[in-house]
């Protein structure tokens, strides 16, 4: 079992032990200082710290992300629900629970041979970057017009979020490493929708924000972290259509 582990965190260095370390502590004490009480802080607890340690892992290329995600979103969705953030709810109950098992499925059916429990990594070409940009945008707006008719808080925020975050999910679970700029982008709309929800709407739940700072922080190093992993594979430049 040890042997495991130890060769399971070999790729692991300070800064990614520091960084889990101190993001997870941060997560329970602002839950526990700002939290209502009883098993509702401890959801969103659970919730924070899961999804903490889940974007860590896909950061890291491994393929366990993906039973953490799936605590999660379970989570999340009904934290989301309580709020009427009825995008988020969609996304993470209609959404990224199914994409847990088809992300899981794809990782696992493309791992790494030489790296325990990691993934092959690809680019996208060009004019697929171009083409899934188009889409998002449109449909940020589109959709942002229909929360706002069902009367979320915060309806472009919430939509811009949900519908990057529906992309850059087909992105990661096909293993492209452009994911991680959507990502950012996702972190940041969510970081100002919490905030929103907080300090301008009323709520306990600092640990939701605290868990999508993290996830900012996070993005930036996956995305550095993955071209690194890439040059360090070694892998051949490939060209991707669809």
């Amino acid at each position: 079992m040890f042997s495991y582990f130890k060769e399971y965190f070999a790729d692991w260095n300070l800064w990614d032990w520091a960084w889990t370390l101190i993001a997870s502590i941060t997560g329970v004490w602002l839950g526990i200082q700002w939290g209502e009480g009883g098993w509702r802080t401890w959801l969103s607890i659970v919730t924070c710290l899961t999804g903490l340690w889940c974007v860590i892992l896909v950061a890291k290329g491994r393929i366990f992300n993906y039973y953490l995600g799936l605590i999660n979103v379970i989570g999340y969705a009904y934290i989301t629900y309580s709020y009427k953030l009825w995008g988020e709810v969609m996304l993470n109950a209609g959404y990224f629970l199914p994409m847990q098992f088809v992300g899981l499925y794809i990782w696992l059916k493309n791992k790494d041979p030489e790296v325990k429990d990691k993934v092959k990594i690809k680019f996208m070409s060009d004019p697929a970057r171009a083409l899934w940009s188009g889409t998002s945008v449109a449909a940020v707006l589109a959709y942002g017009l229909i929360l706002k008719d069902m009367g979320d808080p915060v309806p472009y925020l919430d939509s811009a979020s949900t519908v990057l975050s529906v992309i850059a999910m087909i992105l990661m679970a096909q293993r492209y490493m452009e994911q991680w700029f959507l990502w950012i982008i996702v972190d940041v709309v969510s970081v100002a929708m919490w905030w929103v929800v907080l300090f301008e709407k009323g709520s306990n739940d600092i640990a939701m924000l605290v868990m999508w700072i993290a996830y900012l922080i996070n993005a930036v190093y996956g995305c550095i972290a993955w071209i690194n992993m890439y040059k360090r594979q070694d892998y051949k430049y490939e060209e991707f259509y669809s």
